[in-house]
């Protein structure tokens, strides 16, 4: 471009966006990106591209550079993607993880920079309303993963729409990782593969009772109701979730069998239960919570009782934050570990530990699915939520699935027994699953 801007007395060209992200992105650009100004970057042939539609959006990515900004300006609509659908963005996500990496520009040259691309663009656009406050403001409200703030937080992220949720989880309405028994089973197949694992860990019998925690939509809960006879007992944090699962019992027939509270799992008070199933919950609990949660989850059960833990892992046991997009728009104040974390802190709680096992390529596949329910039923989807919230969960999903086929996140299943005094487990000598 022609222009010219003024820095001091020294005149210079005026750097147009596409010639700023070729400076700052080393290798180039493996996608087309097309501004506003423009201008353009990466291969002109590429299948996969981005394009910045307004000096907003550019601001969004300039005032808070990584994964936020470009989730901010995408989110907003300020920044669309080409070649890909928003219900599975999963092609860009790969192009974007494999092949960028943003060099770290001398303070001058980031200076000029940020000058010929214009002042007025430092200014921080309000944030799209889907994103939720930062840690500061949230420790400032609320303590971490008191009771108050993790009933907020659960709502933030499950109340969002129960008929939206319908068409992106299908049928099972099962926000957890699947079983994939066959490398050709349907999203529905794996989840009731899932729940029948699970069933089967905990040796459910005719007129047992469970207790599953962080229930959801309660699909654990009929599960083991309608195919093992067993008496259950859900509890969710989410009055959506509650709602949605006492209804489905109801059109179930299950009443005499299962029931569902909206209630903070650690507000029940009934003991001596044969069985506990934790699905999906650890994941909100926060690490330094472990011994609390395990104690009370011991408490619940009968000497000779089972716990199955099935939470999403780290694949090392050091402590991390989550990416600054996962915190602000999908899960608050939620906290992953490495397996060995949580088994240790089982063990440290009196839980002698029987088995433990990794799915982690299970949940890249029920990933993968849950995409393409959302591509299925997009249109109903952004009517139901709006096209900003959609945009989140597809950019979510894709992103969480490259996580687990990476080995970056994993999912663990670790199998507990709450042990007689005299020692004795009541578990066989090998699993019978």
């Amino acid at each position: 471009m022609s222009t010219r801007f003024q820095v001091g007395s020294t005149a210079a060209a005026r750097v147009t966006i596409g010639e700023a992200m070729d400076r700052l992105v080393r290798g180039g650009l493996p996608l087309r990106l097309t501004a506003y100004d423009g201008s353009s970057a990466g291969p002109p042939t590429a299948d996969v591209g981005l394009h910045l539609r307004s000096e907003r959006g550019l601001a969004y990515l300039v005032t808070a550079p990584g994964d936020l900004g470009l989730a901010r300006a995408y989110v907003s609509g300020e920044l669309d993607l080409t070649g890909v659908h928003p219900g599975d963005p999963y092609d860009a996500v790969v192009l974007l993880k494999d092949h960028t990496r943003f060099r770290v520009p001398a303070p001058s040259e980031a200076l000029a920079i940020v000058r010929s691309l214009g002042l007025s663009r430092l200014r921080p656009p309000a944030p799209p309303p889907q994103e939720h406050l930062p840690r500061w403001r949230r420790t400032v409200e609320g303590l971490r993963h008191s009771m108050m703030r993790d009933a907020e937080v659960i709502a933030h992220h499950y109340d969002l729409s129960n008929r939206f949720y319908e068409l992106v989880l299908g049928p099972s309405m099962a926000y957890t990782c699947a079983l994939y028994e066959t490398p050709d089973a349907t999203l529905e197949e794996a989840q009731a593969a899932k729940f029948d694992l699970v069933c089967r860990k905990l040796d459910l019998q005719p007129g047992q009772q469970l207790l599953d925690v962080g229930c959801g939509w309660g699909s654990m809960v009929r599960h083991a109701a309608r195919e093992y006879g067993v008496r259950v007992l859900g509890v969710t944090l989410s009055l959506e979730q509650a709602q949605w699962a006492k209804e489905a019992i109801d059109r179930e027939g299950l009443g005499d069998l299962a029931e569902v509270r909206h209630l903070d799992y650690r507000d029940v008070v009934e003991t001596g239960f044969d069985a506990v199933s934790s699905i999906g919950l650890t994941e909100h609990v926060g690490v330094r919570n472990y011994p609390a949660y395990f104690t009370h989850l011991r408490d619940r059960l009968r000497p000779g009782g089972r716990l199955l833990n099935h939470s999403i892992t780290r694949r090392a046991n050091q402590r991390k934050e989550t990416g600054a997009f996962i915190d602000r728009y999908v899960f608050p104040d939620g906290e992953l570990i490495g397996s060995g974390t949580i088994i240790a802190a089982a063990q440290d709680r009196g839980l002698e530990v029987q088995h433990s096992e990794n799915l982690r390529l299970h949940y890249a596949a029920t990933l993968r699915d849950w995409n393409r329910n959302l591509v299925e039923h997009w249109d109903e989807c952004v009517a139901e939520v709006g096209e900003g919230s959609a945009r989140v969960w597809g950019l979510y999903i894709a992103a969480s699935r490259v996580g687990f086929e990476r080995g970056e996140v994993e999912l663990h299943q670790v199998l507990a027994t709450r042990n007689h005094d005299d020692g004795r487990s009541d578990f066989p000598m090998r699993p019978h699953w």
